[in-house]
């Protein structure tokens, strides 16, 4: 049976100790449960939990206008879920098991963006010039040209005003830089800890400064970060469809965890 709220503390109430018991697997609820704590703007949302024989199996949410996020859970709480929110699911993240539960039940997707998760094993700091740094408040306006232009080049967007985005994630301390010749030319950003582990993304170099190993060396830069000071473990996500970015982030020491996806089935209202 599924329950859905719209008090962000009940929903951790009952389903918190559920997402905790897979901090790697559920990193993506589980910071978005951090965030919203730590004051990011939740308008419209809503937060649900799947019982199965009196134990709590499963957890979704929704934070517009992001898509329906799942947390991992048994395949056999998706269609309970998909007939618990009447079909609604315009757009879904999770699991790659879950998603193509969805797409069974809903019908052909209109497009699909395959993910892989990566944990990070043995940390490689590469030999790239230059010197990794904290974002400063003086960053803020690259730093929203830079958010804009991921967001456009990976073709999802980034929901909320980014200019948001990034004061909220400047006062968190979450925005690391790779600076060559004085002139800062990589961005990685880094999310709280939530369970123990934080989670790299977006990074992003403009195409001008690309091969070079920017965006391998701010990664390893905020990796280190969150390994000295945050966190215990350290994950990220990849779109399987840029085996650049999979091979360099392998490069340093992270390795694959399961497969994600996000799903599109129409327009997001």
């Amino acid at each position: 049976m599924w329950t859905f709220t719209t008090d962000v503390e009940e929903y951790a109430a009952v389903a918190e100790a559920f997402l905790l018991a897979d901090p790697v697997g559920n990193t993506v609820p589980l910071t978005v449960l951090a965030n919203i704590r730590a004051g990011m703007p939740a308008d419209d949302a809503y937060f649900g939990w799947w019982t199965s024989d009196g134990e709590v199996r499963g957890a979704a949410f929704r934070t517009p206008p992001h898509p329906v996020g799942l947390a991992r859970m048994p395949v056999e709480s998706i269609a309970p879920l998909v007939a618990a929110l009447k079909g609604e699911i315009p757009e879904v993240m999770g699991p790659l098991e879950l998603t193509e539960a969805l797409a069974e039940a809903l019908g052909e997707p209109g497009s699909v963006l395959s993910e892989r998760l990566y944990r990070l094993g043995t940390l490689t700091i590469p030999d790239t010039d230059g010197r990794g740094r904290l974002a400063a408040v003086a960053d803020f306006p690259l730093l929203v040209a830079w958010f804009l232009a991921f967001g456009d080049e990976v073709g999802l967007g980034i929901g909320r005003d980014p200019a948001q985005q990034v004061q909220h994630r400047l006062a968190g301390r979450q925005l690391f830089l790779w600076e060559a010749d004085g002139a800062p030319v990589s961005l990685a950003a880094l999310s709280p800890a939530a369970g123990g582990v934080c989670r790299i993304g977006p990074v992003y170099t403009p195409p001008t400064r690309r091969r070079r190993g920017y965006g391998a060396a701010v990664t390893a830069f905020a990796s280190q970060v969150a390994l000295e000071t945050r966190c215990e473990q350290v994950v990220l996500f990849t779109d399987l469809a840029n085996p650049t970015s999979n091979a360099v982030y392998r490069s340093i020491g992270y390795e694959p965890v399961s497969d994600y996806a996000q799903v599109s089935f129409g327009s997001l209202p």
